[in-house]
């Protein structure tokens, strides 16, 4: 009885582990996607070309580590497909490139965010976008060949492990953890806490005081306006939102992985899979932390959503709030044909003539 609980309680605990991993690669392929469409249709955006390369890495990861998770990896995989040898050396080598180029890439947008915003008038200081993200792909190939000086997958009769975590970078694993995490982990915290001093410096500046005075009534609504708010709000809250999210994001979806790379083989074994789809889940969350954020981005997608929506003919434009307006649209279009400067009805001349 006992073992037969323990069974359905493994069984649903898999079922649900497949239904959130097939949520998380279907919101990695849509939600990138439609921010990679969104960033090229946005005009004047600074950062499009990490964005732009952001999505392309999420998206070529989406395509192929993370089926083969769903389908070849044990629960919250299917486990149904044997991969041999060779494709299992090639799964390990994906891994092993496309996570790092995905946290470098995220490191990456992150510095340039910072030059942007720290030192705006000093564009001789920013290497060319096509510099650093040959860095980010050769560090990215140069770990992904560390893979395949690990030991050999297994015979096809055995489960195929070709993770990372599972022996797959022998004893190259901490060096691979230093370079995929921990350094992209202490670039992105210098740089988002380098813009949240920044802005917080300029939250407590003072304002500068006006030219001319202007002269203040002496009514009860102008004393009270003088008077400071009864709760105070911390200055450079609204700042320190982006750099906590990223930084937060980053950590809770990486860390765990990093760890169990450092972690001995039979333990990293044990917990691959919730690690690996923890790491999964950053994918499907950098369409909403580094797009959705920007407002070039948010009014894009607006603009396109508002395009590609059919408009009804009874819908009111956002100019349209003006009280007469709003009467206008409300009633509609007039039942009779709508007559012209020359169509007019005359009026009487006895009406006319009395009238200045």
């Amino acid at each position: 009885m006992a073992n037969t609980t323990e069974l359905k309680a493994s069984e649903v605990a898999g079922s649900v582990g497949l239904i959130l991993a097939a949520v998380v690669e279907v919101g990695a392929l849509l939600g990138n996607g439609a921010l990679l469409v969104v960033v090229l249709r946005t005009p004047g955006l600074r950062d499009a070309f990490y964005l732009v390369h952001l999505c392309v890495v999420d998206l070529l990861a989406a395509a192929s580590i993370m089926p083969l998770g769903l389908l070849a990896a044990p629960p919250p995989g299917l486990g149904s497909v044997r991969l041999g040898p060779a494709p299992c050396r090639a799964a390990r080598f994906l891994s092993a490139a496309l996570l790092p180029a995905c946290t470098l890439g995220v490191a990456a947008l992150g510095l340039a965010r910072y030059r942007l915003i720290v030192h705006p008038l000093r564009p001789g200081s920013r290497p060319p976008p096509v510099l650093v993200l040959t860095a980010v792909w050769a560090a990215a190939g140069l770990l992904g060949a560390l893979s395949l000086l690990g030991p050999p997958p297994a015979p096809p009769p055995e489960p195929a492990r070709c993770s990372v975590l599972a022996g797959g970078l022998g004893p190259f694993r901490p060096l691979w953890a230093l370079l995929a995490f921990a350094l992209p982990a202490l670039l992105l915290l210098g740089a988002y806490g380098s813009i949240f001093v920044v802005a917080r410096r300029a939250a407590l500046r003072p304002p500068r005081p006006a030219l001319r005075a202007r002269l203040r009534s002496d009514s009860l609504d102008s004393r009270l306006s003088i008077l400071p708010p009864l709760r105070p709000r911390l200055p450079g809250g609204k700042a320190a939102l982006a750099p906590a999210l990223a930084v937060g994001q980053f950590v809770a979806c990486w860390l765990p992985y990093g760890c169990a790379c450092l972690a001995p083989a039979a333990l990293a074994a044990e917990v691959e899979a919730a690690v690996t789809w923890v790491a999964y889940s950053a994918f499907a969350a950098h369409p909403f932390l580094y797009g959705l954020l920007q407002r070039p981005v948010r009014l894009t997608l607006g603009r396109l959503t508002r395009r590609a929506m059919p408009r009804s003919p009874w819908a009111c434009t956002p100019q349209a709030w003006h009280p007469r307006a709003l009467l206008h649209c409300l009633q509609g279009p007039p039942d009779g044909p709508a007559l012209g400067p020359s169509g007019e009805p005359e009026q009487a001349p006895e009406l006319t003539g009395g009238q200045s």
